[in-house]
């Protein structure tokens, strides 16, 4: 990946191409709509498909767009760079992104992903405080008659005795590791994929998925996921298959209405009856614009009469949206989070995660 531009670029434009919820690419298609309206298709294609297409820069498209001359060596270009992607397997014959694309999408998000976090320290270790025989070390506790000798911590048994000016280690200086373990976890990742999700705001939903199944998968927690808009799209009940869920998140493309209810309900029926830890966090940019909002709450009602908390990362979320989510949140006993920008989002769906006890 790291010695193939063109690829991780191929990648980046399927990714794109999905994300905008952009069905084909045609030759001609694509030329048109630079030439006729260049701010449009600015919004419509993105700058990376502008650029992936074209061989130009958005900025340098814009300049020369009205030069007749540039418009046929234009014309050409894209030809020859979707050609290429057909060739490249990145594209069908219809010029739509190709199973093999996906795949290269997938891959070129998961690796952007994982190469922004792990720099950062952003994949740490969540615990709980239930406390094992078979955990990890986490604290420090004054040895008692029951416990086992193998958790004495020498190291700080001997610091203490120093410290008192005992020339033994006495029974009253040892020290013994609290072991703690990580609980039975089930989590599932709400997407909202709804129309007003397009563009960067689903990219950066899809990677904050991608950490967070990453993280869950590692540490041996379940993890599923629902992608809903103005019903459920796709669901996959809690899991500890990565691969899966990450070729799912790859193949969303955002459309229509938003329908939390749906997406609350199928939760309910996707987690499982076991006495496990159930928590559902939703990320989206509008609180249930299809059906009453009424319902939002009765199904919320619901989710906590079967033991599920639920959280809500709200992206500019208006006041009316602010009180519903507040609502559902203290209801099931999960956090609210009302983010106006979308740097960190990722960041905000890890540390949900880690809160959980």
């Amino acid at each position: 990946m790291e010695a193939e531009e063109e690829s991780i670029n191929e990648g980046r434009f399927a990714n794109e191409a999905m994300n905008n919820g952009i069905s084909s690419f045609m030759p001609d298609m694509v030329f048109e709509k630079m030439v006729n309206d260049f701010k449009t298709a600015k919004n419509i294609f993105g700058e990376t498909i502008l650029k992936q297409a074209s061989g130009f820069s958005p900025d340098y498209l814009e300049r020369n767009i009205k030069i007749p001359e540039f418009r046929k060596e234009l014309k050409e270009r894209i030809r020859k760079n979707l050609e290429k992607m057909k060739d490249d397997g990145i594209l069908d014959g219809n010029y739509s992104v190709s199973e093999k694309g996906l795949k290269l999408a997938s891959l070129v998000m998961y690796t952007e992903e994982l190469d922004h976090l792990i720099p950062k320290g952003m994949f740490g270790e969540k615990i709980h405080k239930k406390q094992s025989h078979y955990g990890e070390n986490e604290n420090i506790k004054i040895f008692k008659k029951g416990d086992r000798y193998r958790d004495i911590a020498l190291k700080k048994s001997i610091k203490t005795a120093i410290r008192r000016g005992h020339k033994t280690l006495n029974v009253e200086d040892l020290k013994a590791s609290l072991r703690q373990s990580r609980g039975n976890l089930e989590i599932i990742y709400g997407l909202d994929a709804s129309g007003s999700m397009k563009g960067k705001k689903i990219d950066v939903a899809k990677k904050a998925g991608i950490a967070l199944a990453y993280k869950a998968v590692e540490n041996k927690d379940n993890v599923g996921l629902i992608v809903f808009g103005e019903e459920v799209k796709h669901s996959i009940m809690p899991c500890q298959d990565f691969h899966l869920i990450l070729e799912q998140i790859t193949r969303v493309k955002p459309a229509k209405e938003t329908d939390l209810v749906s997406a609350i309900r199928e939760a309910v029926e996707l987690f499982s009856k076991s006495n496990t830890t159930k928590h559902f966090i939703l990320l989206t940019d509008a609180l249930q614009t299809v059906g009453k909002k009424e319902e939002v709450v009765d199904v919320a009602s619901m989710a906590k009469a079967a033991g599920i908390t639920i959280s809500i990362v709200g992206i500019k979320l208006d006041k009316e949206g602010v009180e519903l989510a507040k609502k559902i949140t203290e209801l099931s006993d999960g956090r609210l989070y009302v983010v106006s920008e979308l740097e960190g989002i990722d960041k905000i769906i890890l540390q949900d995660y880690y809160d959980i006890r």
